[in-house]
This record gives structure tokens, C-alpha cells and sequence, in this order.
């Protein structure tokens, strides 16, 4: 698997490309959410603790729900971001890219309880490592996916690299495919760049860095760019 792109269809014909997030984001909104939820039990602890029993019946029934609705509650009212999703950039969306409802959410968040399992998360990790989108089991039950949210006017910025032609009519999906492998390097890795560019050498003669700096200034060509 080359990068972690995924491209659905909206129904009115339209392509959305969903960077898909890894394992290592994903744990590290967990954590964020985690010590959250910590801090308010603390304090609830402290402040219930003068009511004796009653207040530990109290803040019982208090981490049940947020164990249970911390999660859905903002899934489904921030744009399908927890606060620690929020934090690393990341949302949860339905597998056709619209946003998260309320049933989608329920069912994604009552299965952390079979994800967990048999011990910190060992069989949500296991679904992930296997699954080209990293669902856990929750996300595969409920068709949710996790995706990285970009501001809008993060990318559409080709490098700046003097335009060439490529000596081979390209359609247009070969077209736009350089046009997005440009516009979308400086979000990858320069092994990763190597790694697609080597995947078009037949039609660059060239592979490496100079590969990838060819595909570049063909993407120059298509986008109109004049030549310096």
C-alpha cells in the first residue's frame, strides 16, 4: 500500500480523496480523551466524596455515561471529532465521506468494549493492522471510517519546478493523477515519493529523486505553468 488515500463517490458524481489515519494518531486521540475523562472523575470523585455512598452511587452512574456518550455525543455534534480527535486532526466520517450519525456512532463506540479485548485493544489493533482503511472492529460493524481533516487550502500548490512535457499523450486521468501526486508531495515521505516515482519510470527514463523532480515538471506542464 503506497499511501493511505482513499477516493469515494458522493452521489451527486463528485470524488473526495479521505487520508485515512494509522494506528499511532488514532491512539494518541485516545489518550487525550482518556485523561480528559480522568480529570473529571477526579474532581467529581472530590466533590461527591462529602456525600458518602450516595455520592459514589452518584459518580457511578456519572462515569458509566461518559464512558459510554463522551464519545458519540461529540462524534456526532463536532463534525465527528473528540476533543482529543480534534487535537490530532482527525474525524470520523461514514465510508461514503458524509458525516457521522447518531446510529453509526453508537454502534462504532458500544464495540470498544469487544475492540479492548483481550487487553488494551489488542483485537481493534489486530482488525486495523489488516484493513487497507485501519478499521477496528467498531468502524467495520458501524461503516465508519477515521480520516485526517485538512483546512481548506492546505494543498493545490505544485512545486515550484520548471514546466516539461511528457513524451507521451496522457489522458486525462493520468493527467490528474500527476497533477495530485505534485500537489500532494510535500505531505509524503521522500522515500514515499521515490517509491511512486519509481512506479513511472518508463515514462521518465529517470528513477529516484530525479524521477520524482520529472513528474513534478510534468505536472508543471499540465497545470499551464510558463516556463521561467
Amino acid at each position: 500500500m503506497l499511501d493511505t488515500t482513499r477516493v469515494v463517490e458522493t452521489p451527486e458524481g463528485v470524488e473526495l480523496a479521505l487520508h485515512v489515519a494509522g494506528p499511532v494518531p488514532r491512539a494518541l486521540a485516545w489518550v487525550i480523551d482518556f485523561l480528559i475523562r480522568t480529570v473529571i472523575y477526579i474532581v467529581l470523585a472530590f466533590t461527591f466524596s462529602v456525600m458518602g455512598k450516595m455520592g459514589m452511587g452518584l459518580l457511578a452512574i456519572v462515569v458509566f455515561l461518559m464512558e459510554w456518550w463522551y464519545p458519540v455525543l461529540f462524534e456526532v455534534h463536532d463534525h465527528g471529532r473528540t476533543p482529543g480527535k480534534r487535537a490530532l486532526g482527525l474525524h470520523v466520517l461514514h465510508d461514503n465521506g458524509t458525516p457521522v450519525g447518531w446510529s453509526a456512532s453508537l454502534v462504532r463506540n458500544l464495540l470498544r468494549a469487544v475492540d479492548f479485548l483481550p487487553l488494551f485493544y489488542g483485537f481493534g489493533l489486530a482488525a486495523m493492522l489488516v484493513n487497507r482503511d485501519f478499521k477496528r472492529l467498531g468502524d467495520l460493524a458501524a461503516g465508519t471510517v477515521v480520516v485526517h481533516a485538512h483546512e481548506n487550502g492546505r494543498y493545490l500548490r505544485l512545486p515550484a519546478v520548471s514546466p516539461l512535457m511528457a513524451p507521451v499523450p496522457l489522458t486525462r486521468e493520468e493527467q490528474r493523477a500527476l497533477l495530485d501526486f505534485a500537489e500532494r508531495s510535500e505531505l509524503l515521505s521522500a522515500e514515499r515519493r521515490v517509491e511512486l516515482a519509481r512506479l513511472l519510470t518508463p515514462l521518465t527514463g529517470v528513477g529516484d529523486a530525479a524521477g520524482v523532480e520529472t513528474l513534478h515538471r510534468y505536472a508543471a506542464w499540465i497545470a499551464g505553468r510558463e516556463q521561467a
